[in-house]
């Protein structure tokens, strides 16, 4: 061999050495800012778990409040039917005068219906004290654990990231070796093919900082 042929095949080792090192160091890189991304999403993951939990106890707790309101509003109207039954008009308007909001505004649309429904539980603006409040919780609760899911997912493909990008070093260094040529170019190409697809995959995952 020539030393010519000699020049050219430092060069060329040379030159996949340097590409090898920078190959390593930017995987390391990745790698470092994908445990980095793992561990921010498992951290909004659990936020938002404890966050839905939170909301669902307390829709929890609204919704009870809105079954008292109703019983107690059931109990009123019954003494208010009695009345109403026997001609009482001093008692109707003493058990009336102790309607709740709630059931007062469903009472009087009640009434300007010329009492078409069953009664005023009947008429769609009765709501219960505490019913909005639960129904908005719930729906709080449900966002919150959806994004608990997403965060957790997405928590997920970063680790799977770093699984891919710790696998591009364990191929880069191994290409390092003592082996033939053509076994140490594979090592190489095939570490470089996972590198690029593992940046690819990086650029279209969200960012948590």
């Amino acid at each position: 061999m020539s030393d010519q042929d000699q020049d050219s095949g430092h060069r060329r080792a040379g030159g996949r050495e340097l590409l090898t090192v920078i190959l390593l160091s930017v995987t390391a890189v990745l790698t470092a800012w994908c445990g980095f991304e793992s561990s921010k999403w498992g951290g909004e993951m659990s936020i938002a778990f404890s966050q839905a939990s939170s909301a669902r106890v307390q829709a929890a707790d609204a919704s009870s409040e809105a079954r008292d309101a109703r019983q107690w509003d059931l109990t009123i109207w019954v003494q208010w039917v009695l009345a109403d039954a026997k001609g009482d008009d001093q008692l109707r308007s003493y058990v009336q005068d102790r309607f709740t909001p709630e059931l007062r505004q469903a009472f009087a649309a009640w009434e300007a219906d010329g009492r078409a429904a069953t009664g005023p539980f009947a008429v769609p603006s009765y709501e219960p004290a505490g019913t909005e409040r639960a129904e908005a919780l719930s729906e709080r609760a449900d966002a919150r654990f959806d994004s608990a899911l997403e965060a957790n997912q997405r928590g997920d493909d970063y680790s799977l990231l770093t699984v891919l990008f710790a696998l591009v070093l364990f191929l880069a260094a191994l290409s390092q070796r003592e082996l033939r040529g053509w076994a140490r170019t594979t090592l190489f190409l095939t570490a470089l093919a996972g590198a690029v697809t593992g940046i690819v995959l990086l650029a279209m995952f969200p960012i948590k900082i």
